[in-house]
């Protein structure tokens, strides 16, 4: 089935948003973004903006006019009113999706999972999660998959933790300092166990090469996303790496500090329950993704962490 190379992305000057749309842009789609303040400084070129906001249908509605795909990368700023917002948002997309026969790509996580389904995960390992934004997920991509039995195309593509120059809200940020000297870095986990991480530049490619595969997909489609599985002191040679600086601190995160501030902050309280992600190793299984694309869009290990913490104003 051919679509439009049209696309709308929700989220579009967020981490996952801002590099599927820049994917798309080069190669050759026309790309609409649907941001609150149209005439703010620095949104990227090459995208058609359109002032609105994802939580109002007629603001979605009008964006998506002609669009062959809905690119569902809008979250709320940090972990704060997801009960509140997060479904309501997804069921303007879907609306849209439906009028204009698109295909919604939702980006996906690893936190609609439970410690059950470690260490490796795959597109039908158990949802278990234990935790309220692991339980929205779920019901998010519930609720696509009931749109799809309805005649919405949906593509999910799950992934581990993201990292990239424009990342956004993000477990790397909580690693370093953001627009600080690097001093030092935290890692949440044993310095010897292994964690997907996701290079946000490499998924924007592997939606846009999806997307371009239209035809070979189905209504509904799950693939996940292999990326860098890496321990934290391979993750941190990299970073000492890209600092010149072979002596820099691997320190323990603080989890002590969540812990004690968690009642009283509502971020705090969200990264502490999703703590079991980084008690044991967790991989994505991406032979799937693998055996419809040939590859996986890889940048090297080295490159991706030099390229983040240069945008993050680390180096």
């Amino acid at each position: 089935m051919e679509t439009a190379r049209i696309a709308l992305v929700l989220g579009a000057t967020g981490g996952s948003g801002s590099e599927i749309a820049s994917a798309l842009v080069h190669r050759g789609w026309t790309v609409r973004g649907l941001v609150r303040d149209a005439t703010r400084a620095h949104l990227a070129a090459g995208i058609e903006w359109h002032e609105g906001d994802a939580m109002n249908a007629n603001d979605v509605a009008k964006a998506a006019r002609g669009v062959g795909v809905i690119v569902h990368a809008v979250n709320p700023p940090g972990y704060r009113n997801w009960n509140t917002l997060v479904l309501p948002m997804l069921d303007n997309t879907i609306a849209a999706a439906r009028e204009n026969n698109a295909r919604i790509v939702l980006p996906g996580t690893v936190y609609n999972f439970g410690p059950d389904a470690l260490p490796l995960l795959a597109e039908s390992s158990p949802q278990q999660p234990e935790t309220r934004k692991g339980a929205i997920r779920v019901q998010m991509e519930k609720r696509l998959e009931a749109a799809a039995v309805d005649g919405v195309r949906v593509l999910i593509l799950r992934c581990g933790d993201f990292f990239g120059p424009r990342a956004g809200n993000n477990w790397f940020n909580a690693m370093v300092k953001p627009g600080q000297k690097l001093r030092s870095v935290s890692y949440p986990a044993q310095r010897d166990l292994p964690h997907a991480w996701t290079y946000l530049p490499d998924v924007g490619t592997t939606v846009a090469l999806l997307l371009e595969r239209e035809n070979e997909l189905a209504a509904f489609e799950r693939f996940h996303f292999g990326g860098h599985w890496v321990d934290g002191n391979t993750l941190m040679h990299a970073v000492r790496k890209a600092a010149a600086n072979p002596k820099l601190p691997l320190r323990s995160f603080p989890w002590w500090l969540v812990t004690l501030a968690s009642p009283f902050v509502t971020t705090f309280r969200e990264v502490r329950e999703m703590r079991y992600l980084w008690r044991q190793p967790l991989q994505l299984d991406n032979r799937k993704l693998v055996a419809l694309l040939g590859a996986e869009p890889h940048t090297k290990l080295d490159t991706a962490i030099a390229d983040t913490l240069q945008g993050m104003g680390c180096l």
